[in-house]
């Protein structure tokens, strides 16, 4: 009777603690892909963020090289292009990434050649707003750059947990699926810079590394995701 009894409490126990396990990894595997969605949305609001400086940049860069239209028209029609192209959180497939990916490539194309004219404009160069909306647009580039490593860091914890054993019991169980990757590798938009720029730029991370501040910034050269 009393061995009855200790096998029944031993019974018992085992079953809770497999019912707290399970309760547990679910819950973290949750936050886990929550957080994954969560740091998509960043790298959305950063690609809007870009999008909404473009208009004013046009217009400024307009007010002085009225003879650029095809380069104006190229940033507007792609900045167009990019904003129609929505891709849920919950629906990252690799191919609605490698769609929206490409739509904003072509916006960083057409905005270094648009920056590109500008060096041909002493006088565009010299304009407060333009410099102002030229400094907001580096800094967003660089919050581009690392939304998506956030994004791509997040993903590959999540596609790591619900692969390894035993969580992949739990991620079978509820429905897990891996989280598509942002594709290819980030890359410094370096062609947003003109060559005096790039070697400004140069200075301003050798100077910093002496003082121990990392800025993740290699001229030229991929940063894997």
């Amino acid at each position: 009777m009393k061995s009855m009894k200790k096998s029944t409490i031993i019974i018992i126990v085992v079953i809770a603690l497999l019912a707290i396990w399970g309760v547990t990894g679910y819950n973290g595997l949750v936050t886990m892909d929550e957080n994954v969605s969560g740091q998509w949305s960043n790298v959305e609001t950063q690609y809007q963020r870009r999008a909404d400086l473009i208009p004013n940049l046009v217009n400024t860069v307009k007010g002085y090289a009225t003879h650029e239209k095809e380069t104006l028209e190229g940033v507007v029609e792609a900045r167009s292009k990019a904003t129609q192209i929505k891709v849920d959180a919950a629906d990252l497939t690799p191919e609605k990434l490698a769609e929206y990916q490409k739509a904003q490539g072509a916006v960083t194309s057409a905005l270094g050649k648009l920056l590109a004219i500008t060096e041909n404009y002493p006088d565009l160069k010299a304009n407060q707003n333009f410099l102002e909306l030229q400094a907001q647009l580096e800094g967003t580039e660089n919050r581009i750059n690392v939304a998506r490593t956030n994004f791509n860091n997040a993903a590959k914890n999540f596609n790591t947990a619900i692969r390894r054993f035993p969580k992949n019991i739990l991620a079978g169980l509820f429905g897990f699926e891996k989280r598509a990757y942002f594709p290819g590798t980030i890359l410094i938009n370096t062609q947003l810079y003109s060559e005096a720029q790039r070697r400004e730029t140069l200075c301003l991370a050798l100077c910093c590394r002496r003082l121990d501040v990392s800025l993740h910034i290699q001229l030229n050269k991929p940063i894997i995701s």
